[in-house]
């Protein structure tokens, strides 16, 4: 069997499963061909909405080491474990913020412009038409505007995922409209992703196809057979080759995670087909407390150590209902601390900011068990975690003040040691005492909350004023940690041969305001020097 950097298995009718890339039989095979080995950089995005709590999100020191005992009493208690391999890059400031006035971005829509643009940089459209005195922008604008430029994943993956596109996973199934899409393959035209563990899986081994006749392969998986029965002989001369301690073990943890994969998505094999079989099965619940979430996060872990894609979102859906959480309101409703997101001022919904937490808590704890779980894989000289960088973005800071400055940021891994891990670093001006927000202002003890799309104030967010270094930035680290080249321009390019300068068309939300007219302008060109292990 040849060995190269992807070692892919062949079974019987065109099964096909990647097996993981093993460092120590790519080394010897690179030395034989006379190129130097190198683990793979992968990029991981974790993506909920409406913002959080954000007195109880972010530690209390803003700048400075990080340590288990800071994050313990906040809603990112979860990774404590894994503080040495954290960073939380503090004082960044998404692009275009929503207002009655473009000071902060477009006239648009308060989640439209700022989904479209969180991930692109860019403006979207149609822009908001707002006449004087007219407060919302038309319909249009609203509900169906989309952003001007191409998001992240999708530029990272074009030069670094061996399908030139992303592995994108809608959590709990969802479908994304302007409002919630983050992803888009290219101006204006929003990419789908993936919703259902089979149809991660089918991109793996290429199993279950939708239509047509069964192949023997999917005839023999849904009946019982594992898929790694349909593989044994190719997997027997894998195993024979000579490997490191190491990478056996992340052999033997990889065919356990598969077989737990593959019955996964064989129970959720189509009623059709599992009756056809004299199969008893229902859909997998699409409840992401249920155990949905960690499926597909697992089913991410698999494709990465597969090194079958290296760019990977993991998003979450919009006006959820956590009721396996206890909580019967909407997310988006409560996030205004009401139980209508549409009322202008009213009285706090009762133990409102609790139910928040809570959500926070569990957002983060669903971050921390896709950590453990690239962690628990060797890979060179780390771990997969520490091959990745792993981030976790919220679509805002805190959901009632719709503010985009002093963004809610976590990383863990050090993308192969490029960036610092086990710190918190302040990039907007270095302080240890920078706002956490004010999100419990306004109802800690009961009380009005006014919703400021209305009032025009920001009550319960972070003063304008702070906390408004550049995402772009930030984009750049990512960019060129696990390995994407720029052209001649700063820009990304497909065949660049430069480091990454510069992300989007704007990183000044003041730009955004004309409704993207003006010429693309970095003001800030670069990364965070700050954040990058020899920074």
């Amino acid at each position: 069997m040849k060995l190269n950097r992807r070692i892919f298995l062949r079974g019987l009718g065109g099964a096909v499963v990647a097996a993981p890339f093993l460092s120590s039989v790519a080394e010897r095979a690179a030395r034989a061909q006379g190129t130097p080995a190198e683990d793979p950089r992968r990029l991981f995005i974790m993506f909920t909405h409406y913002g959080c709590i954000t007195n109880s999100w972010f530690p209390a020191p803003s700048h400075g080491a990080l340590t288990p005992e800071l994050l313990q009493p906040t809603s990112l208690k979860s990774l404590a474990p894994y503080a040495s391999k954290i960073l939380l890059p503090r004082g960044i400031r998404a692009m275009n913020q929503w207002g009655p006035r473009p000071t902060y971005g477009q006239i648009n829509d308060p989640h439209t412009q700022v989904v479209g643009s969180y991930f692109s940089c860019h403006p979207v459209t149609p822009n908001g038409v707002v006449e004087p005195g007219q407060f919302l922008p038309s319909n249009e604008a609203k509900f169906n505007a989309k952003p001007t430029g191409r998001t992240l994943d999708h530029i990272a993956a074009e030069q670094v995922s061996p399908t030139k596109t992303p592995l994108v996973m809608r959590i709990g199934n969802r479908t994304d409209s302007p409002q919630s899409a983050i992803s888009y393959s290219a101006p204006q035209e929003a990419f789908p992703g993936v919703g259902a563990p089979l149809q991660v899986f089918n991109q793996l081994t290429m199993l279950f196809q939708d239509g047509g006749p069964m192949n023997p392969d999917t005839y023999r998986t849904a009946r019982g057979k594992q898929v790694l029965d349909l593989v044994r002989h190719d997997l027997m001369s894998l195993e024979a080759q000579v490997m490191s301690a190491a990478d056996k073990k992340k052999l033997s943890d990889w065919k356990d995670l598969l077989v737990d994969m593959t019955n996964v998505v064989r129970a959720e094999c189509n009623q059709a087909t599992a009756d056809s079989l004299g199969i008893k099965t229902n859909t997998a619940t699409q409840d992401i407390t249920a155990g949905i979430t960690e499926v597909m996060m697992n089913l991410g872990v698999l494709a990465a150590i597969c090194d079958a894609n290296r760019v990977f979102v993991f998003k979450f859906p919009p006006g959820y209902t956590f009721t396996g959480l206890g909580i019967s309101q909407e997310h988006h409703n409560l996030s205004h601390r009401q139980n209508d997101a549409l009322q202008g001022g009213g009285t706090c919904l009762a133990g409102v900011n609790d139910m928040l937490k809570k959500i926070d808590t569990w957002h983060a704890e669903q971050f921390a068990y896709l950590v453990g779980q690239l962690d628990k894989f060797n890979e060179g000289a780390g771990t997969v975690l520490d091959n990745s960088a792993v981030c976790y973005f919220q679509e805002l800071s805190d959901g009632n003040s719709h503010n985009l400055n002093n963004m809610p940021i976590v990383q863990a891994g050090s993308c192969g040691g490029y960036f610092k891990t086990g710190q918190i670093i302040n990039v907007w001006d270095g302080s240890a005492d920078m706002s956490n927000g004010k999100s419990e202002a306004a109802c800690s003890s009961g009380g009005t909350e006014k919703n400021p799309e209305t009032n025009g104030d920001h009550p319960t967010g972070t003063d304008q004023q702070v906390a408004n270094a550049p995402i772009n930035k930030y984009f750049c680290n990512l960019l060129n940690a696990i390995g994407v080249k720029a052209g001649a321009d700063g820009w990304p390019a497909e065949n660049g041969t430069q480091p990454v300068e510069k992300f989007g068309k704007y990183d000044d939300t003041g730009l955004f305001g004309d409704g993207g007219t003006a010429p693309p302008t970095i003001k800030d060109p670069g990364e965070f020097a700050e954040l990058k292990a020899n920074g």
